[in-house]
């Protein structure tokens, strides 16, 4: 979809559809469940974990601090990454609410 057709949507809607885009790879849920367990988590552990190259990585970690999902403290050389509690909570309740305000009976 083009970029000038988002302003048909709502702005519920648009926010859904980023957030699903970004968590529409398989890589990106992989990282956020690794970051998920960890009391802190630097790049190379996550490369070390999910077995991708390390700009592959870098890459995924930039979709997901676009939307805030995750957020990072330079530790020396180092980026040490957690998940953004707020954010998540946020992202939580939009699917929730689209979710359940679906239609049980369809056909």
């Amino acid at each position: 979809m083009g970029i000038t057709k988002t302003q048909i949507f709502n702005t519920k809607q648009n926010e859904l559809a980023i957030i699903f885009k970004v968590l529409s790879n398989p890589a990106r849920i992989a990282i956020l469940e690794f970051i998920s367990k960890q009391d802190a988590c630097i790049c190379n552990d996550i490369v070390d974990e999910i077995g991708l190259a390390q700009p592959t990585i870098s890459q995924h970690l930039k979709e997901l601090k676009s939307i805030n999902l995750i957020k990072g403290e330079i530790e020396g050389k180092k980026v040490c990454y957690c998940i953004n509690l707020k954010t998540w909570s946020t992202v939580q309740q939009l699917m929730n609410s689209f979710f359940n305000s679906t239609k049980a009976k369809c056909c």
